[in-house]
Order: structure tokens, then sequence, then C-alpha cells
């Protein structure tokens, strides 16, 4: 079968949407509710070329709108070349996925498995920054916070059961590929993540509304770990306990959105001081 881009790397026609090489592709969005079997979505130009140059995921395979591969000549070039790279008509591409994918641009990642929280705080430098998120279910807010997460240099990002997936399709999207930048591990609830914290020599900042001090005037410490709740409860009372709570000033409001909070938080932590 004819390529789509000779002479540069293969790009595999594909002229039917039930054609089986594509299976992983189809209706997307009822996937992204049952789930892919160790299996995740990324989308767009910019995500796929962090997860070409900065992610620790492997890929499944590409697929990418026939139109759109021309101009994407340089970033197919660098896919593994054991990694198939899928061509499709923008008609068929949309009956694949089950919806217009005005981007054009899609893969498949591997989840493999999860980093032990523990090893990935032991191995991390003298200066270091975590970011701890807890009960956090917005994607759109998971993935606000990774792409600051990414922004300022985080080496860890912890999210407990109460979380949503990282890995969720809209999560990447939202964080420009942040998730597939920074680390991330389970742990079982924030009590665990406080634990693992202190015996990793971290200083525990939980960000609150209802915080003792004011970021202002927070020295940043060496190995600093931002603690972050859900809009509304925020983290529970016994969390903020056992931590170095601290608050953000405002005048008309008591709260930010979360991600927008946690970029001006880890703006300090990196910068302030």
């Amino acid at each position: 079968m004819r390529t789509i881009r000779p002479p540069g790397r293969e790009v595999i026609p594909v002229a039917e949407a039930d054609d089986p090489r594509v299976a992983d592709y189809r209706d997307v969005r009822e996937r992204d509710l049952v789930g892919r079997d160790g299996r995740f979505v990324i989308e767009g130009e910019v995500v796929l070329d962090v997860a070409l140059s900065r992610s620790r995921f492997a890929l499944s395979s590409v697929l990418i709108a026939a139109d759109r591969v021309p101009r994407l000549g340089a970033l197919i070039d660098r896919v593994p070349p054991d990694v198939p790279v899928y061509g499709a008509a923008p008609a068929v591409m949309d009956a694949i996925v089950g919806f217009p994918i005005h981007r054009g641009i899609l893969a498949i990642g591997l989840k493999g498995a999860a980093p032990d929280a523990a090893a990935a705080l032991a191995a991390l430098p003298l200066r270091a920054l975590v970011v701890g998120l807890v009960g956090l279910a917005n994607h759109d807010n998971v993935g606000g916070i990774f792409r600051n997460a990414a922004a300022f240099g985080a080496g860890l990002v912890l999210v407990d059961r109460g979380c949503c997936d990282p890995l969720y399709r809209k999560a990447i999207r939202v964080s420009a590929g942040g998730v597939l930048a920074v680390p991330f591990a389970p742990v079982p609830n924030g009590g665990a993540m406080i634990d693992l914290l202190d015996e990793a020599g971290f200083e525990v900042i939980a960000l609150s509304p209802r915080g003792d001090e004011t970021l202002a005037r927070l020295t940043p410490p060496p190995r600093a770990a931002l603690l972050l709740g859900a809009e509304g409860p925020g983290l529970p009372a016994e969390m903020l306990a056992r931590t170095r709570t601290v608050r953000i000033p405002m005048q008309a409001f008591d709260s930010l959105n979360v991600a927008t909070t946690s970029g001006i938080a880890l703006h300090h932590l990196v910068h302030g001081g």
C-alpha cells in the first residue's frame, strides 16, 4: 500500500473507519468513561511534541489527518521507528473518533506501572518542589495544575485516590502536555501523603483560605511540598492540623480557582523570599 508521505517517515494510509489497526481510536468520548485498559489518548501537536521529547510514557501509535501530514513532517520523523503512524482523510478520522477532531492529531500512550511514591520522593535532589493533590476530581483543574507544575519545575506530583486520573484525555490536553512531562505517583490518601513527605524531609505547606500565614511572607524552604484541595471543601481539617498553612489574601472573594492559586503559590515557592 502506498504511503502518504514518501520519502520521509512512513505514514500508513487508513481508508476505512473500521480498519482494525486504528481500533484504539474508536469512540473516544465513550471510552473516556469506561477506560482503555492501560492506554490513554494524546491530542494536538503541542502535546505530541511533549510526548516525543519529555515524556516517560511510551507510544503505541499515532493517527494524523491526511491534510496535516505535509506540515507535520518534522514531528512525524521524531516518532520512534517501532511506533506506527497512520494517516486518514479528515472525514474518515472523524468517523473513527466519533466526533469532529479539529486538531487532526491523536496518539495512543501506554500507562505502564505507576511509580512508587516513596521511591520517587527519595530520588529527588536536595532542593526540590513537590505538589500534592487531594480530592481534585475536576479534569480542567488537574490539567491546569500540572501545566503550572511543569512551568515552575516541580519534580513530582502526588495524587490521592480522590483525584481524577491525570491521564484522562481532557486533563492531558488542558495541561498542554504537563501531565506527560512532570512525574506523578499515587498515594492512598492525604494522611499517607503527609507521612511520606515528612519522611522525605519536605516542609509541607497547605494552601487554604484559613491559612495561618500569608503567602507573601513565606520564605520558600529548600524542599517544599505544596498541598492543594478541591474547590469548595478544600483540604480536610486533619491535614491542615498537621501542616504549615498558608493563605493568599484577597478582597472580593475568599478563594481563587485552584489551578490559578497553584500558579501563584508555585511562582512564590520558586522565585519568592
